[in-house]
């Protein structure tokens, strides 16, 4: 696989992020050839538009400043790898199961794991599969 492909698809990457900081949510979506986040290889998966903007509404709703800053990023074959810390201040509701925790002013910040598959030969995503313990954001809250 060309270097440069692999320069483009880390850059689609970093794009990728940059816009989800910014709500460019149309930017977001224009990353990818079809929208899908899998959680934490195992949990929801928000498959297709529709499904992937809920998630960028639910997801945003308790952490408007949600950012990210990346520690480090490669590429291998169709997957860029990215390491990076997860911010943001808890300023909305945050649903937790059947509950609803109302905002704490508390901020976090979490050293997660991303994995982006793309399409073979292209430079369009297919599927971002964030990898995090979600327990370290709440302990962060101070929410039990």
């Amino acid at each position: 696989m060309g270097d440069d492909l692999q320069a483009r698809r880390i850059e689609t990457v970093k794009r990728h992020m940059a816009l989800e900081i910014n709500h460019d949510w149309d930017g977001v979506i224009a990353t990818f050839d079809h929208p899908r986040y899998e959680m934490n290889g195992y949990g929801p998966v928000f498959d297709g538009e529709d499904a992937v903007r809920g998630y960028f509404a639910a997801s945003r709703t308790p952490f408007p400043d949600q950012g990210n800053e990346v520690i480090a990023i490669a590429a291998d074959g169709d997957t860029v790898l990215v390491e990076f810390w997860l911010t943001g201040t808890h300023s909305g509701p945050l649903k937790a199961g059947d509950r609803v925790i109302a905002p704490t002013g508390r901020s976090f910040r979490v050293r997660i794991a991303a994995s982006f598959e793309f399409k073979p030969g292209t430079d369009r995503i297919v599927c971002e599969r964030p990898y995090f313990d979600q327990g370290a954001v709440f302990k962060a809250l101070g929410i039990g």
